[in-house]
């Protein structure tokens, strides 16, 4: 085919302009596929995923993140689209769209899908797909609010197209909307509420009636927190003459309103209440308490005795008096003894130096200190046992079981045995104790007895097999040897033989009792 000259000259330009097209090409799908190996390694060495955590986040929280995130994103995508206009733009193939052979690629692909049927099935779907090709919005558009034609849209505008249906986590509900809370609760239905630990206004209760009932749904529900709950909101909104009357009917609610007066300390109040309900010894008792809080010995002493008039029962009345008495004389006796142990005169403190002071203690620890240190002094003074015993009234076996520690702790022996020593009307001395004699043995071993005087109480017990075990615990052999020739036990007796010592007394002694003609053995 022949082409005129005038041809020639208009198509070497194109030529050439399409061979410069071409080598841009190559440059650029070099590129593309250089960055697309990056991407690629980011994107297998990255995940959206989160490993599993306890933290405590609801689903739709994390989608709403989740998806907050991906908008930023896709901003990010968009900002980058806006240098579209500087960067030159290539197809799929690599080539730069709007150039020559991208033009007529497209053409002849446009033809070919007009004229056969798609590779695979259409699966059918309520929502319409938006192509690329076809829905005539651009990632860009879709944020920028324009088409691929040039048209200005607002992105409202293009998501209120009935073409698009996006989709959104649903956000969480503002707890304003959980908020479980009315103004309209019966008295029962508040109770119940604050059973199960839930918020419920008592403020709305201003009438008496209403009151009186929330009291009495909170008794019969057998709760005692919410009788408290509600007994506080009565204290402070009720007079007391008011609040009293009603409690005085109202038995249980009383006993847990002085309950929690007695806890929060408001002495005040719980006296007014006491008076009121005419319990005069309860409010004797309840002052007399307030000792406990005097630091000062001689205070309290004087306390104590203004508190001697009060109206107090037979029996408490009679403490309270022996509480002053008490008190009083320890004041004397502990004056006296931290002058006789400054002065360093007296052996007793010389050789046991007290302790701790004798204020304040109980009786039988007064009575003790006075065994310990006193034993001896004659009955008319303050410090003598005898004289704290015929005071107070103590009974004889206290007496003698508080005598007995004292003066075993002392390890004087021979006060011991003065207070088993009893004398008949014959004049005949024996030996008796209010105590069993295996306790005695007991208090007497625990303060390290030597084995004679250990030896002398565990004869006096009376059961044979309990005196003998007693005996060979702490190796009093006469009392086992004595016991099993009382018994006739023969043969227990030649066993106990090979126990005491070879040529010992007790080994002489046993085989006196065995080559004895006149014992009838009972084996």
């Amino acid at each position: 085919m022949l082409i005129s000259k005038t041809t020639q000259c208009s198509y070497t330009p194109t030529v050439h302009r399409y061979q410069k097209e071409i080598q841009r090409q190559d440059v650029y799908h070099f590129n593309n596929m250089t960055k697309s190996k990056a991407d690629e390694e980011d994107y297998w060495n990255s995940s959206k995923f989160k490993a599993f955590t306890f933290d405590d986040e609801d689903d739709e929280l994390i989608r709403l993140k989740e998806s907050r995130q991906a908008v930023n994103s896709i901003q990010r995508l968009v900002e980058e689209d806006d240098d579209e206009d500087d960067v030159e733009k290539v197809s799929w193939s690599g080539e730069p769209v709007g150039s020559i052979s991208w033009s007529v690629k497209e053409t002849a692909a446009s033809n070919q899908r007009t004229d056969r049927e798609p590779a695979f099935p259409k699966i059918p779907t309520d929502t319409p797909s938006l192509s690329k090709s076809q829905s005539g919005y651009s990632l860009s558009s879709l944020f920028k609010g324009k088409t691929k034609g040039g048209n200005f849209q607002s992105f409202t505008d293009t998501l209120s197209d009935s073409s698009i249906r996006l989709y959104a986590p649903e956000l969480r509900k503002p707890k304003s909307e959980y908020k479980d809370y009315v103004s309209d609760w019966s008295p029962e239905e508040t109770i119940q509420r604050l059973q199960q630990g839930k918020t419920a206004p008592l403020e709305k209760f201003r009438s008496l009636q209403d009151k009186l009932l929330l009291l009495d749904f909170a008794v019969s529900a057998h709760d005692g927190n919410v009788i408290t709950a509600v007994l506080i909101y009565l204290k402070r909104t009720l007079s007391k003459e008011v609040l009293f009357r009603e409690l005085e009917s109202r038995q249980t609610a009383l006993r847990h309103f002085i309950h929690y007066l007695t806890e929060t300390k408001d002495q005040r109040l719980l006296l007014e209440l006491l008076r009121a309900l005419g319990r005069t010894e309860d409010v004797a008792l309840l002052q007399y308490k307030e000792h406990l809080s005097i630091a000062d010995e001689n205070k309290r002493r004087d306390f104590l005795k203004s508190c001697l008039s009060l109206p107090f029962s037979a029996e408490d009345s009679a403490h309270v008096q022996d509480h002053y008495t008490l008190l009083e004389r320890q004041i004397i006796i502990e004056a006296t003894d931290r002058q006789a142990e400054r002065g360093g005169k007296v052996e007793i403190f010389q050789k046991f130096p007290r302790r701790a002071s004798i204020l304040n203690m109980p009786l039988i620890t007064t009575l003790y200190y006075c065994c310990f240190y006193h034993y001896s002094e004659p009955e008319g003074t303050y410090s003598s046992p005898l004289n704290i015993r015929q005071a107070f009234k103590i009974s004889e076996k206290q007496y003698f079981v508080t005598a007995l520690a004292a003066r075993a702790k002392l390890k004087a022996w021979l006060d011991v045995d003065a207070l088993f020593t009893s004398r008949n009307w014959l004049g005949f001395t024996r030996k008796k104790s209010p105590l069993s004699f295996q306790r005695v043995v007991d208090v007497l071993q625990k303060n390290s007895a030597p084995t004679q005087v250990l030896q002398d109480y565990v004869g006096l017990v009376e059961d044979p097999d309990m005196r003998i075990s007693l005996a060979q615990k702490h190796k009093c052999h006469d009392i086992v040897i004595n016991t099993y020739r009382d018994m006739k036990d023969r043969q227990q007796l030649l066993g106990y033989r090979g126990k005491v010592g070879r040529g010992s007394a007790e080994e002489r002694k046993i085989d006196e009792l065995l080559n004895n003609q006149q014992i009838r053995w009972k084996n």
